[in-house]
Order: C-alpha cells, then structure tokens, then sequence
C-alpha cells in the first residue's frame, strides 16, 4: 500500500531498517563496528576530514547491507523454490556490500590505525578533546544507532509508534544536552529543553508511548550525549 503521507513514509523506511537489524546479523555486526569507529574518531581525535570520510565508509556500508536485505527479501518472495539466477542474485548483491565492506575497513586502517599507533608510542593515554559539533554529531549518531538496536531486539510497536524506548524523547533529549554545549545563550537552552520536553510529552499523552518508554528514550539521549561532552570537550 503507497504511504499517504510523508510521515507515514519514514515509519515505513525506518520500519525497514529496523527489519534489517533484527534479521540480519551482519547488519547488527556493521552497527557496532560503526559505534567502535565513531567512539574511536573522538578517542584519536582524528582530522575533520578523516572523520568525514568516516562516516561516509559507515553510511556506505550500512546502505549496502540494507539494500541487500531488499534484494534477498524480494528473490524469496519471487522465486519459492531453488533457481541458479535467484541464487546469483543473492551472490551478486552480497558481493556489493563485501566491496564496501572491505573498502569501508580499509579506510578505517589508514585513518585509525596511525592515530592509535602514534598515541602509543607517544604515551599519550590522556583522551583527546574534540569540538563541540563534532561531539554533538557524534553522540546523536551513537543515540540513533541504539535505539534502532533496542527497538530490534524488543520488537514491539512501530519505529515511530511505541515501543522501547522512545526514539523522539532520545533524539529531543540529546539535541538539548548538545544546545548546552553548543550555545551560549541561556534561551536557546531553555527552548531546546522545552521543545524536548513537549515532544515528549506528545508522545506520552497521545498514548503512542508508555510513560516508561518515553522516560527510557530521555534518559538514553541525554545520558549518552552528557557522558560524551563530559569526557571528550
């Protein structure tokens, strides 16, 4: 059935992702590899360049092994028996995320590998600080990451309708965590805390979450993004 609506649309999409994690292992194996280089990046305090290259070797991966999902789904439900070709195209399509995959890890070495080689022989065991932004991004990417995790292994609800946690008061919650550091204005951190706070009222008082989810969803966003200016900026 065709989405009527945008909204609609990116429940579907994410419905899909969340599919992905819960049937694939391998998917779930690329989401913490992601998690061990985003946390690295921070560690190293690699270039701004490398971590943007980073984190496109990551969306590159992840798309991949989403897409072959996709196509593995579709030659099941087109072909129920054992054929060459359905096979081929499981091959074909597996072998696109092993190119990325390799490319991905690669890449990962040549960015990774002579940071934590020179912090070794360096002796420098004391972590690095990163720039704000590049904090913000990356425990948003680390909050969105888990609550995909956890909505995959607890099953229940849809990806934006209910289930634990809830996505909307993790992400609210670490977008107002990130405004504290971000900005100096005592409104921006005011307002952001607000608005986080009404979407996640929305959520409890729509009945679309149990309280305890939408509690569980705040307290994941700001928690981890807390945790990470507190020991990276």
């Amino acid at each position: 059935m065709k989405p009527k609506s945008w909204f609609q649309s990116v429940n579907l999409a994410i419905d899909g992702i969340i599919y992905s994690v819960k049937t694939q292992r391998h998917m779930r194996y690329h989401l913490y590899a992601a998690l061990a280089a985003l946390v690295l990046s921070l560690l190293l305090n690699i270039s701004r360049l490398e971590f943007i290259l980073l984190c496109m070797a990551i969306v590159i991966v992840l798309a991949t092994e989403t897409m072959n999902t996709a196509i593995e789904t579709t030659v099941d439900m087109i072909s129920e028996g054992f054929h060459p070709k359905a096979k081929l195209a499981k091959d074909i399509a597996a072998g696109v995320v092993l190119i990325a995959s390799v490319g991905a890890l690669m890449l990962a070495y040549l960015i990774l590998y002579p940071a934590l080689r020179n912090a070794i022989a360096g002796r420098q065991w004391r972590l690095a600080k990163a720039p704000h932004d590049v904090v913000a991004f990356v425990s948003l990417a680390v909050v969105v990451i888990l609550v995909i995790i956890l909505k995959a292994f607890v099953g229940r609800g849809e990806p934006l309708r209910g289930g634990m946690p809830s996505g909307h008061a993790a992400v609210s919650f670490s977008i107002w965590i990130a405004a504290l550091y971000l900005s100096d204005s005592l409104s921006i951190v005011v307002l952001t805390f607000l608005l986080a706070s009404m979407v996640s009222w929305s959520r409890w008082s729509s009945g679309i979450h149990k309280p305890i989810e939408v509690v569980a969803g705040a307290l994941l966003g700001s928690g981890v993004t807390l945790l990470f200016f507190l020991v990276f900026s």
